[in-house]
């Protein structure tokens, strides 16, 4: 059904690669509008309860997901707080955005590693191809997330959002 993400790291990059099976159009949009975002984003169990875009260079995308799922044991009704600030945007093409946990105020979290975002939407076969770059500030950052969980939580986010595109066309 879904297309398999490739996942790699180099150094202190991790790379995610995955092709959606939707117009390039479409795609960009689920990823950079309030509407599409509350449907799809986060791993599964988690809603989006806030979500805030304003989407130009020097504007914020500021959300909360919570924790929906009672089968997820502790996280049940924890609240996940994230900002991102897009540095750039080529429409259909690229965004580049810095990643932060933060709190409802929009302040990041202290200790918490942040992440350059370098997303590029190519036309591949009548689908669309996603590469996410993530830049951390070193090795040692990246390898904090990765044992957080985040690449099961990214592949259940992005499983989430080639659902969402199926429900669309």
């Amino acid at each position: 059904m879904t297309n398999q993400m490739i996942t790699k790291v180099e150094g202190q990059e991790l790379i995610l690669e995955r092709v959606f099976n939707a117009p390039r159009e479409l795609v960009f949009k689920a990823f950079t509008e309030a509407e599409h975002l509350k449907q799809w984003w986060g791993p599964r169990g988690w809603t989006v309860t806030v979500c805030n875009v304003d989407f130009r260079p020097g504007g914020i995308w500021h959300y909360c997901m919570k924790c929906m799922d009672k089968n997820q044991g502790d996280f049940y009704g924890f609240e996940s707080w994230g900002k991102a600030v897009y540095q750039e945007i080529e429409r259909n093409e690229k965004i580049v955005y810095i990643d932060y946990f933060s709190d409802a105020e929009g302040n990041e979290a202290e200790g918490m590693p942040s992440t350059e975002v370098t997303m590029t939407f190519l036309e591949h076969e009548g689908k669309t191809k996603i590469v996410n770059r993530g830049k951390y500030a070193s090795a040692e950052a990246l390898k904090t997330v990765l044992e957080m969980g985040m690449e099961q939580g990214i592949t259940e986010t992005w499983d989430r959002f080639e659902e969402h595109l199926q429900s669309l066309q």
